[in-house]
């Protein structure tokens, strides 16, 4: 069977993070991609101009005709800005998706700095969405901001804050280091059994990092589609988003952070 994954996301004009950064993952790892769109921005490597919210009947109704026809096997949740939204997803994973790895990436901010979700919406992702995903992929202000807590000063802390994340009933937690210091950028995987793995990369000097945290889900959920347990997938995706953070300078997009080069092997 042919391993689909379905990308429930925002859209970037830009083409760097949201959907566009997940279909490209998608298929640079052999993936076919299937999409729910959530919202639109108006973006670019500079930042966010506008956002538009897709009603929340109109997500349930996209999510319907996917879930219908295609034969699933992952879903990636990106920036879901609005609580009746969060809602539809929840609802729609709830009847279709009961036996489907889901891989929740709650989305916040832009790298640009640029603020993408309703204090609602926080809410709405902690209690109704957090419980049905089978990983969620926080980066340190985004582990922060969902148990409105400060942003984790070293690795101790980030661990901690992982394991208050368990608490509220998240199966597995992958704090994401890549806003912290140091040569390394390093992840932990939590799960809910007490293991802890740490994944470490050099960190790389590159302005070109936008859409990292989407491409790192997307390649998460693209592993779970082909079948890797979670581990595993999560190895291969921090593997496959180092590289690309490494090729990314061979791309000139834009004037501000350009993108992650998701074609880095395809391309040469």
């Amino acid at each position: 069977m042919t391993p689909i994954a379905l990308t429930i996301a925002g859209s970037d004009s830009g083409g760097g993070a949201g959907i566009q950064a997940d279909l490209k993952t998608f298929s640079a790892l052999r993936v076919y991609g299937a999409s729910v769109v959530t919202a639109l921005t108006a973006q670019n490597t500079l930042g966010v101009q506008a956002i538009h919210d897709v009603p929340a009947d109109f997500v349930a109704r996209q999510l319907e005709s996917v879930f219908s026809d295609l034969a699933v096997t992952a879903v990636k949740i990106g920036m879901l800005s609005q609580a009746p939204v969060i809602a539809a997803v929840a609802e729609a994973l709830e009847r279709h998706a009961r036996r489907i790895p889901v891989v929740l990436d709650p989305v916040m901010v832009a790298t640009s700095g640029d603020r993408l979700i309703s204090d609602a919406a926080v809410e709405a992702l902690r209690t109704r969405l957090m419980p049905l995903a089978d990983l969620i992929t926080p980066n340190l202000p985004e582990a922060a901001a969902l148990l409105g807590e400060a942003v984790a000063a070293d690795e101790n802390a980030a661990v901690a804050q992982g394991r208050r994340l368990i608490a509220l009933r998240a199966p597995a937690v992958l704090i994401k280091g890549g806003h912290a210091e140091g040569t390394e950028s390093v992840d932990h995987l939590l799960c809910a059994d007490g293991t802890m793995r740490r994944f470490a990369a050099p960190r790389v000097a590159t302005r070109n990092t936008h859409g990292t945290g989407c491409t790192l889900s997307a390649a998460v959920a693209a592993g779970l589609a082909r079948g890797l347990p979670l581990e595993e997938a999560v190895a291969a995706a921090k593997a496959y988003v180092n590289a690309a953070i490494l090729a990314a300078d061979r791309l000139s997009i834009g004037q501000g952070h350009g993108p992650v080069h998701h074609f880095h092997a395809a391309w040469g």
